[in-house]
């Protein structure tokens, strides 16, 4: 009986072994995904909308098409955001390919999967699946995929995801959503982008910049560099420490600020905020302009939330917009954006790093670029003449020697 139960033993470890060697490889299936770009930006923009589900009165079902390009673009996004490989999608009339690759770090090796997805009733299905070189039954790839579903945190997630969708459908090289948007819908959403604690956090910075904007007139022009302090102060003593927690500190101080530079608060983002007191309305700047603020800030959060490309496509996508009947291309404005998402992106990956620099006081001149000289207010026929395209060799010099000034400020040293 011994020997029955060690062979057995002994065989299924053979098996493991044998398929962990069929599914891993030492070389990604799939390149890294493309940077986004300014046009990708502008078409994103118009997509969300025209297909704004707010804008729905009543009980209807939706029914939403989207490109493979498209897609192909959120799942490439999507890799870059978490560092997970690469994904791609192609799309036939009642079918999906998918090709993935993710990265296992502590072997250094490749998880690549290649699998066709069936269109049905309400949810696709895996018709054939392999990982590496390593075929699976569809019958299991799709048992795991429902058991992942079942397993995956929160639980309220799934359930709003499936109480929302009603079917995905293929065509060729176009997919389609139809989904249910009910009346509590937006309530929905709302909690599961702000969980409790998440509200409970910003509420604290909120109550934080209250105190700090009491002690000025109301729409008294006030510095970027004498608010981020207090702040940062607060991230710094909620942290107490943990990393992880300075990050989602730095999160809420500065989407706070953001909100505040432009205008809003957090009753935009969360009904919860609806019944905060309110923060007296300062006029923030930097520089001493009230725009560079609004520029440096929302930089700052897409490069938290997005990564840094996403925030930089941003940027020269609404400068490229103000040129044909804005305020014009501004190289200015493009420098506190770049400041900007190199600011978020310290707060994101080197929280305590930024934590400890705001705790010595820094000035504008320590994360702004002195940008007086550079040229602003350009049209589109300007701009044209002048450089012709952002692929030119002398936009190219001109973004270079923002980032060489940017280099030479006192916090990205």
């Amino acid at each position: 009986m011994k020997r029955i139960l060690l062979g057995s033993a002994l065989g299924l470890l053979l098996a493991t072994v044998l398929a962990l060697a069929l599914a891993l490889q030492g070389q990604a299936l799939l390149p890294p995904a493309a940077e986004v770009q300014s046009g990708d930006v502008a078409r994103a923009k118009d997509f969300l909308k025209r297909n704004d589900p707010r804008r729905v009165e009543g009980n209807p079902q939706r029914l939403v098409t989207i490109s493979e390009a498209d897609l192909n673009l959120l799942l490439g996004q999507a890799a870059l955001y978490s560092h997970a490989g690469a994904a791609q999608l192609r799309l036939h009339p009642g079918l999906a390919d998918l090709r993935l690759s993710l990265l296992v770090p502590k072997l250094g090796l490749w998880l690549n999967v290649q699998a066709r997805l069936r269109e049905t009733g309400r949810l696709p299905e895996f018709e054939h699946v392999k990982v590496g070189r390593l075929p699976l039954p569809a019958w299991l790839a799709n048992w795991v995929l429902r058991a992942a579903l079942l397993r995956l945190p929160p639980e309220q997630d799934v359930q709003f995801a499936k109480d929302l969708i009603r079917h995905i459908g293929f065509g060729e090289q176009y997919a389609q959503v139809k989904y249910q948007w009910q009346a509590d819908s937006m309530a929905r959403v709302m909690a599961l982008v702000w969980p409790a604690p998440e509200q409970q956090r910003a509420l604290a910075y909120h109550q934080a910049l209250a105190q700090v904007a009491a002690a000025y007139p109301v729409y008294a022009h006030v510095s970027l560099a004498r608010l981020l302090p207090p702040l940062f102060d607060l991230a710094r003593q909620r942290a107490k420490g943990d990393v992880t927690l300075m990050a989602a500190e730095n999160r809420a101080a500065i989407l706070t600020l953001a909100l505040h530079a432009s205008g809003k608060s957090w009753a935009i983002l969360m009904p919860a905020a609806r019944a905060w007191e309110p923060v007296r309305p300062l006029v923030v700047t930097l520089a001493g302009r009230d725009d560079f603020p609004q520029h440096f800030l929302i930089s700052a959060v897409l490069a938290i939330e997005g990564g840094g490309p996403l925030s930089d496509a941003i940027g020269v996508y609404k400068e490229v917009a103000d040129s044909r009947g804005g305020s014009g291309f501004s190289f200015n404005d493009i420098a506190a954006d770049r400041a900007g998402t190199r600011f978020g992106l310290l707060a994101k990956t080197s929280p305590a790093k930024l934590q400890v620099a705001m705790s010595t006081g820094l000035q504008e001149r320590d994360f702004m670029p002195d940008v007086a000289d550079l040229p602003e207010f350009l049209s589109a026929a300007q701009f044209a003449q002048r450089y012709g395209t952002v692929e030119s060799e002398g936009y190219k010099a001109q973004m270079a020697e923002i980032e060489a000034r940017l280099d030479g400020l006192k916090l990205w040293r």
